[in-house]
Parts: C-alpha cells; structure tokens; sequence
C-alpha cells in the first residue's frame, strides 16, 4: 500500500469552495470543510485503504463506505467507480481536467445553501494516476436511514410510506425550486433518514447534477419525474410495492 506524504500546512486555494480549505498529499488533493482540516492525515489514510480493498461497500455500486474518525462526526465516502461498458474497462479510472468529485463538492455545497435536502457534503479526494488521468472520493457526514427503495420494502404501514413518498415529493420539488437538476433521480438515491418523530428524506449523488440560477423550467421538472418513473418500473416491475397512489404521489405531474 502506498503511503501518503504528510500535507504539512492546510492551504486556501483561490477557486476553493468557501468554508472549504485544499490540502495536498504527494500526487493527491484534498478539499475539506474547515472543521474537519486538522483531521486530514488520519482521513486520507482511510481512504487510501478504501481505495485498495476488495471489502464490497453499501449502495447501488457497493462502493460507498462508512468513515469513524476519532474527534468528528462520522462521513460517508463514496468511492467514484463507472458503470457499465466502461466501468469493465476503466473501474475508478476517470479523464478530465477538472475532477468530477470537486465539481460535485461545489455543486453540493451551493445546493445545501439554497435549502436543498442533502447530505452535509464534507469534502472530496482526488488522486492524479497519469496525466487527465484520476481516481476519487466524495465525502458527505453519514446518514442514518435506507434508500426509498429498501423503504417502500421494509415498512408495511401504509399510512407511513404515504407520508415518506410525501415527503420525498417535497424534497424533489425544493430541488427543482432550488435550480437543481439531478439527472440521475431513481429510488436508489432518494434517502429516508429520522427527523424528530418523523422522517425526512434527503437527495443523494450529485455526481450528474446541473445548478441554475433559477427554479428549473416545467420541461426540466418532467425529465427528472420521467428518469424517476423508469427508475419505479424498473425495479418494481410486478408492482408490488408502488400502486398506482403510490406513483402519483411520488412522481405524478
């Protein structure tokens, strides 16, 4: 296992997200939220031994870990790994010049201002592997809860998955006030965590998502509802978990 260089002292960049300060580690760059900065040797570590196991983690892609750090909350690291074609070919490899993880940290960050219901995005490693080349995480401080998927699946109490796919409907349509396109919406990323007596239900993986600066128009609102309404068909195909309530609840116009 590669060992991380020590970053010495954390430095502000100039394009850094405020409330967030840049700390380099050898061919590594972390951005952490401010708090959190003292602890970035003992975070970066961890992620160095996420990112060489084999130990499947939660999520869709099993690829989301649970962080314990001794003196702050505990963070949620979603290793970046593609999907498909080319997740066969390329695993956590991505190209570009600007890493996808810091422009999700930004997009994140600008989303929870705007009262978006997300989780606490905390930071966000990159690793330069090869010229345009890199590999990440993105931290976000860890929920309590299960996706809307597991959800809908585990609770039998109507009267409570009517009032959860309420307020997944709520959460959605603060998203689409907020100037915030998902492009990915399904039930995996839809999150039920406890909130006082009741449950609330946050958005997750903003890896895709586009920030206006304006409410999105109609057209926008119907693509995120159509990606959502594919994603119900999908994995409920016998519905036995979504009537026909249950979609216009969720997902109706």
């Amino acid at each position: 296992m590669r060992r991380m260089k020590h970053p010495g002292v954390a430095k502000q960049r100039r394009d850094a997200i405020p409330g967030f300060v840049s700390i380099a580690f050898g061919r590594s760059s972390i951005l952490l939220r401010r708090e959190f900065s003292t602890h970035a040797p003992a975070i970066a570590a961890k992620l160095v031994q996420l990112r060489d196991t084999d130990e499947p983690g939660l999520g869709n892609r099993r690829s989301g870990f649970r962080l314990r750090i001794a003196g702050i909350p505990d963070l949620f690291a979603r290793h970046s790994r593609r999907g498909g074609f080319f997740g066969g070919l390329l695993g956590d490899l991505y190209f570009g010049l600007r890493p996808r993880q810091f422009r999700e940290l930004t997009i994140a960050s600008q989303a929870a201002q705007r009262g978006v219901p997300i989780a606490q995005p905390a930071g966000a490693m990159v690793e330069r592997v090869a010229p345009g080349f890199y590999r990440g995480f993105f931290l976000s401080q860890a929920l309590d809860g299960m996706s809307l998927w597991e959800f809908v699946r585990t609770d039998d109490d109507a009267l409570v998955r009517l009032h959860v796919l309420e307020q997944a409907r709520a959460a959605i349509e603060t998203m689409h006030r907020a100037g915030l396109f998902h492009a990915d919406l399904n039930l995996h990323n839809l999150f039920v965590t406890h909130r006082g007596d009741g449950f609330a239900v946050m958005i997750l993986d903003l890896d895709k998502a586009r920030l206006l600066d304006r409410p999105l128009p109609e057209t926008t609102r119907r693509a995120n509802r159509t990606r959502l309404l594919r994603s119900i068909h999908k994995l409920d195909r016998e519905r036995r978990y979504f009537s026909d309530q249950a979609i216009e609840t969720l997902a109706g116009g």
